[in-house]
């Protein structure tokens, strides 16, 4: 694993960019101020005794001796040892829908970005505890395993959007037997799904998935995102500008609602909590209370606690290159003789 003592010092690599792009939207300007000094033949007389080719080796050698020093200067540092820690938590499964029906703006900015916005603090909240990611649509897909890495689970939900499953639909039960085969095997409890859906386009038998969950002790809380009024479906292109709104089979526009009664039904025979994200600041604030009076296992993972730096090893390198640059000389060595007085 690697680490980094000042990784504030990669900003320095900005001015270096910043300065190849001067360099880069001024080249036809010093073209010209090189023109000044007369045409091709008499330009190759004056710089007769200059190497253009050395001197360009000495611009790359001085660039990779100035990346190196500032990798260097960020303090790069290496994990040589595991030290086992352990923890109380209990193991979270979110699965988020994540059909088009969830681009709604009825809650702003949309049902998705609400629900992502949500749920990030929910993880932000979460003492000890494993947390894994499935997205569902017309069907499910694990999207994170597992883990107690918050900053990674949290970098995996920021890049979910309604693209990512074409076929569409609310598999709720699918993405139950999903979270339900997530779960390690030989544990009795501590094990938590959560589903964050509209319910809209509801496809059925998740009430016998849930009774399934419950039986292998399962808690499944359910959150419903939007609104009982609903709101139309915007469609976007590529580029995230809207085309139209979407359409049933006669043309007429559709309006998505909450499916607030099921979920509230799916969290009753899960045994979980039902809660709504709105236009509301704060709506997952009852559900991380639930989690966290939850009779809590001991989970056991390994850390990196011991770290050495490894600098050295790239300064010695940048120093070596820039050395290097001042013993490139751009002097040519062998010149042509000189065949008459004027050029």
């Amino acid at each position: 694993m690697i680490e980094f003592r000042y990784p504030i010092l990669f900003f320095l690599y900005l001015i270096l960019v910043a300065f190849f792009l001067y360099r880069l939207f001024t080249r036809n300007q010093r073209k010209r101020e090189l023109a000044h000094w007369g045409d091709e033949k008499l330009q190759s007389r004056l710089f007769l005794r200059f190497n253009f080719k050395a001197y360009n080796w000495k611009r790359r050698v001085r660039l990779y001796g100035l990346i190196l020093l500032i990798f260097a200067s960020t303090g790069p540092q290496i994990g040589t040892k595991l030290k086992e820690i352990e923890r109380k938590g209990v193991d979270v499964i979110l699965a988020l829908d994540i059909s088009i029906s969830m681009n709604a703006t009825d809650v702003k900015p949309s049902r998705l970005e609400k629900a992502k916005y949500e749920i990030a603090r929910l993880i932000s909240n979460l003492k000890g505890d494993r947390v894994g990611l499935i997205v569902f649509a017309g069907t499910s897909h694990l999207y994170l395993p597992l883990t107690s890495d918050y900053d990674a689970a949290k970098l995996f939900l920021d890049a979910v959007e309604t693209g990512m499953i074409r076929t569409q639909g609310t598999a709720i039960a699918e993405a139950l037997e999903a979270g339900i085969s997530a779960f390690p095997e030989g544990e009795d409890k501590y094990k938590v799904i959560v589903v964050v859906t509209d319910g809209e386009e509801h496809e059925g038998q998740a009430l016998e998935v849930i009774n399934e969950a419950v039986n292998k002790n399962i808690v499944i809380h359910s959150i419903g995102v939007g609104t009982v009024k609903g709101s139309l479906i915007p469609i976007y292109d590529e580029g995230n500008s809207r085309l139209d709104y979407k359409k049933d089979r006669r043309g007429k526009l559709v309006t998505t609602t909450l499916n607030e009664r099921m979920l509230r039904e799916l969290a009753e025979t899960g045994g979980g909590i039902y809660i709504r994200f709105d236009n509301r600041f704060g709506a997952v604030d009852d559900l991380v209370k639930v989690i966290d009076t939850m009779e809590k296992k001991t989970i056991k993972t390994h850390e990196y606690s011991q770290f050495e730096d490894r600098y050295g090893i790239f300064l010695t390198g940048a120093l070596l290159l820039l050395v290097g640059d001042i013993f490139i000389s751009s002097r040519r060595k062998y010149i042509e003789d000189w065949r008459g007085r004027f050029v």
